[in-house]
């Protein structure tokens, strides 16, 4: 049976996308004083984003499966709690190396909140309710993001890293006590807990090609924004243009342009579908990719507005399509899509810091645009129309 859409509910799933987000991106905001202080290179700089986006690549079918066993929301709430784990431990590092492995581990904890949360919407709601849902989970993934770059960029002015990760830690927490009293249990929620109907499960999906489609489009996303988003930064904090951390911080404030356009995308999937919307917002990225060429400071800000809107129009149509197509093992699809997704994201981090080591932010742009026509390409050929 269908809920009815509170305040609190729809601000429950908003602030559990938040949450989650809050801390996988943080670091790209002060990637100069990471290599600074840990005497890391661009590559191993990138790899504290690629780190954390690597965990979530690794567990993320796994989660999948506990909580297509276990139950969504008791998930939920301990994953959160985990999280602030080694996110307060990131301050007491010294070595690069350390980092590393800290942000790894935040990366395991990140899944328990987004993969379940998808698979308790796709459960609990349809039509337009599910709709709503996700682009709200959306938007608080959107707002994380900003927040978490923001929040951390600036503190680090004020109180150096280390302190602010405290405060990062301490976010988490309370985001977990909130969720814990505001999310409402399952209802529609049937236990499948023998191993034997996960891997029939899984290997259903593995022949569902609208959901393989998904993952692989997935993939060349997260790819794009890490890519973008984390060596940007060191672009940045480079000549001419010389921002410290909190000007980096505040550069993502592009970001806010996707509390806007992801409630638009609803509109724009239920008018057009969702390969058109993916086929049109892929598009609108590429063009922001291209003009972050541009050398005024202010152009290039623009330009990554653009390019982060299609981002997130692309995101929202994606995993709209996965719970449209999923009928079974919602938790376990949306499993093998974020694998793909953080996967795409990993690799993404890596071979883009490797772009940027040879031939600067313009070797990253080109390679970025190579991965979007791959985008392209998947949505025309892969999705159903």
């Amino acid at each position: 049976m269908n809920r009815t859409l509170s305040f609190l509910l729809k601000f429950a799933v908003f602030v559990t996308g938040l949450s989650a987000y809050f801390q996988v991106y943080s670091v790209q905001a002060i990637l100069p004083l990471l290599m600074r202080d840990l005497h890391a290179g661009e590559v191993e700089a990138g790899m504290a984003v690629g780190a954390t986006v690597l965990g979530v690549a690794l567990i993320s079918p796994f989660i999948g499966m506990l909580s297509d066993a276990v139950g969504r929301k008791g998930l939920i709430i301990g994953s959160l709690l985990f999280l602030g784990v080694p996110t307060a431990l990131i301050s007491g590092v010294s070595q690069i190396e350390q980092m590393l492995a800290y942000r790894f581990l935040q990366g395991l904890a990140i899944p328990g909140i987004t993969v379940v949360l998808i698979a308790y919407i796709g459960e609990e709601f349809d039509g337009k309710a599910m709709t709503k849902l996700m682009s709200l989970y959306v938007s608080g993934t959107v707002l994380g993001g900003f927040l978490g770059r923001f929040v951390l960029g600036h503190l680090s002015e004020i109180t150096g890293w280390r302190a602010a990760f405290y405060v990062m830690a301490a976010v988490c927490a309370a985001c977990a006590l909130f969720v814990a009293k505001q999310l409402p249990a399952s209802q529609n929620f049937v236990a499948r807990p023998h191993i034997g109907n996960a891997l029939r499960t899984l290997k259903s999906h593995l022949r569902n090609r609208r959901l393989l489609a998904a993952c692989a489009l997935g993939a060349c996303v997260l790819w794009s924004l890490v890519g973008c988003f984390t060596y940007i930064n060191l672009y940045l904090a480079d000549e001419p243009y010389r921002l410290d951390s909190g000007s980096l911080a505040n550069i993502f404030s592009v970001y806010l342009i996707g509390m806007v356009m992801t409630p638009l995308s609803a509109r724009l999937i239920g008018r057009f579908g969702s390969t058109r919307a993916v086929m049109a917002a892929v598009g609108l990225s590429m063009a922001g990719v291209a003009a972050t060429l541009l050398p005024p400071l202010p152009l290039i800000i623009v330009a990554l507005t653009v390019m982060s809107s299609g981002v997130f129009i692309t995101q929202t149509a994606t995993i709209n399509y996965i719970a449209a197509n999923v009928n079974e093992g919602r938790s376990l699809a949306s499993g093998l899509y974020y694998m793909a997704y953080y996967g795409g994201g990993t690799v993404g981090a890596w071979l883009s810091g490797l772009a940027y080591a040879q031939a600067g932010w313009q070797g990253v742009v080109w390679l970025l645009l190579a991965v979007q026509v791959c985008a392209v390409l998947i949505a025309k050929f892969g999705m159903e129309q």
